[in-house]
């Protein structure tokens, strides 16, 4: 559940420690109802009920993930990311930096973009043995 912290940069900290967990139900409070979520190369969804349907089958092979936070920034109520989304799958650990910006309103986040590669995320699931 949110802390009752308002900091947009802890929202944002909680909701990824609880999303790396792949604990939708954690994660997801974390979320304003109505929150906008850009995954820059595949488009835009609105509310949990889309976030799960983008996120949900992309992270059903996972096993378990780390979100290694490389660089972060705040101003006022948007949060800038630099984040290397480390994934391990049946074949090993797969990387994917990403970038991402939040805005985040009364301690819950209403936008949220993550910007990647989609051959370099493709290559994750697609690895096979190797």
């Amino acid at each position: 559940m949110p802390d009752s912290s308002n900091d947009p940069l802890t929202v944002v900290e909680q909701f990824l420690e609880a999303f790396a967990a792949m604990d939708f139900d954690a994660a997801l409070p974390h979320l304003s109802d109505d929150v906008e979520y850009t995954n820059i190369p595949m488009g835009t969804v609105r509310g949990h009920a889309g976030v799960r349907q983008v996120l949900e089958p992309f992270f059903a092979p996972i096993h378990e993930n780390e979100f290694v936070l490389l660089r972060k920034a705040a101003n006022g109520p948007v949060v800038f990311l630099e984040r290397l989304d480390r994934h391990r799958l049946d074949h090993g650990w797969r990387d994917l930096p990403v970038n991402s910006a939040f805005e985040v309103h009364d301690g819950r986040i209403t936008v949220w973009r993550d910007y990647f590669d989609l051959m370099t995320a493709a290559k994750i699931h697609d690895a096979g043995a190797a």
